[in-house]
């Protein structure tokens, strides 16, 4: 049986108060998520990661945090975010911590799905999950981190479907959720694209249901 390692949260003090006015400041939904893969490291460990993917990176930390567990492996480390400062900031964050993260200022995936086709092994996703009117989703600004429409699924349903042709065969995706998002329907969504899910964390944080589902093919 193996040791658990134990990895230090990124350091973050870098950051500025009036970034927050930018950029989504990391909460329970990031620690858990930095929990999460700390549980699964030996699971990640093992795939040999050479391309890992945060969509929607905010600060950085989850992909910096992925990169410090990962620093035996040359893998590479992209981000992506829609927010201009806030793929400044990862960037930053990354150097903070001794790794190179590679940020891109996109929508989602958009113009990296071709080139990242069946390449992605590790893939992070902390989405606007919060339920809202759908005129918040969307949006350039600070409420675009955390809006999400009715559901609080709007956004992570646009992404969902990309995931199949992402993820590399091995590839292992994991996604930050609410109770009111429906994990079961979107156990159901990627079933049928041939994923199988498991919960790997859940914890309450006021009224919110936390949860970090992992996604993996359904192996035969």
């Amino acid at each position: 049986m193996s040791m658990s390692t134990s990895f230090p949260t990124p350091i973050l003090s870098h950051l500025k108060t009036d970034d927050f006015d930018y950029i989504y400041e990391p909460a329970e939904d990031s620690f858990l998520l930095l929990d999460a893969l700390e549980k699964d490291h030996d699971r990640i460990n093992q795939l040999r990661p050479s391309t890992c993917l945060e969509v929607g990176c905010g600060s950085g930390i989850c992909i910096t945090f992925l990169a410090t567990m990962l620093k035996s492996f040359p893998s590479l480390y992209l981000c992506t975010d829609i927010n201009q400062r806030a793929a400044e900031i990862a960037q930053q964050t990354g150097q903070a911590n001794d790794v190179h993260i590679q940020p891109v200022v996109t929508d989602l995936v958009g113009g990296l799905e071709e080139r990242l086709e069946g390449q992605v092994d590790i893939l992070l996703f902390n989405p606007p999950y919060v339920v809202t009117p759908e005129s918040e989703v969307g949006s350039r600004g600070l409420e675009a981190a955390w809006a999400g429409g009715e559901r609080g699924r709007q956004v992570t349903d646009r992404l969902l479907p990309k995931v199949p042709d992402l993820l590399s065969p091995k590839g292992m995706f994991y996604l930050v959720v609410i109770k009111e998002n429906n994990p079961e329907e979107i156990q159901q969504m990627m079933k049928t694209m041939g994923f199988e899910m498991e919960t790997v964390l859940t914890r309450r944080t006021g009224p919110e249901l936390l949860s970090i589902l992992r996604f993996q093919r359904t192996t035969t």
